[in-house]
């Protein structure tokens, strides 16, 4: 009886053991956050955009444009690093009943935990991975711009955005200046499983410190509206 005891009890132990072991595979994180730079091969999002050019010399001051922009990844590709990256095809449309024409193919990868994307044959850092509070970085490090000093902040939240909801996501603050002449004002927000999901741009020459009152530069507004494989 004994015996028969023993072996049911560590017939159980077994069992459970395998579970708990189970569940700690499941529970594994894709490595390092990576999964909110959304590589994966067919992965689409389709953005509305706003972009407004001002320029007080032009015959439009404030010359305001709406357009969709849709990106998607594609098939692998050797970069002009000689690495083995992804094809980034970006494609707009004035609107929905309009047909999407290709305007971009670049290339984009994550090499040594750093998601960089090669726009207009420059290659920008996009995330760096873990994603922390603490982590800061320069987004121009492999080309010839000014140094941008990119952090995270608003880590792992919630967020909804045209009746889309996004459990877990990001925001990558790549500047925030404001002085008597100049107003930058640049971020990013990613998703998990998706890539990003908003962006706001805005590079000004401005009169006394006054964001309203702009002489030259641009203004892009993306917010996605539709994502898939």
């Amino acid at each position: 009886m004994k015996n028969s005891f023993l072996v049911i009890v560590l017939a159980m132990l077994v069992v459970f053991l395998q579970s708990c072991k189970k569940d700690q595979v499941n529970a594994i994180p894709i490595p390092l956050n990576q999964h909110f730079f959304g590589l994966s091969a067919g992965r689409y999002v389709v953005y509305d955009v706003m972009e407004i050019n001002h320029d007080v010399n032009a015959v439009i001051k404030h010359d305001t444009i709406y357009y969709q922009l849709k990106t998607l990844i594609g098939d692998t590709v050797v970069d002009n690093e000689g690495r083995i990256a992804r094809k980034f095809y970006r494609s707009k449309r004035a609107d929905i009943f309009s047909a999407w024409v290709i305007t971009d193919l670049w290339t984009t990868i994550i090499h040594n935990n750093k998601a960089e994307l090669v726009e207009e044959n420059q290659r920008k850092v996009k995330l760096i991975f873990p994603i922390s509070s603490s982590k800061t970085w320069n987004t121009n490090q492999f080309n010839a711009y000014e140094n941008e000093e990119a952090y995270y902040d608003f880590i792992f939240q919630g967020k909804t955005i045209n009746s889309l909801y996004f459990d877990s996501t990001v925001r990558v603050e790549q500047a925030k200046e404001r002085n008597l002449i100049e107003y930058k004002r640049k971020y990013e927000e990613y998703a998990a499983n998706i890539g990003m999901i908003r962006k706001v741009y805005k590079d000004l020459s401005i009169v006394n410190f006054d964001t309203l009152n702009v002489k030259f530069g641009k203004e892009i507004f993306m917010d996605i509206i539709e994502y898939g494989n």
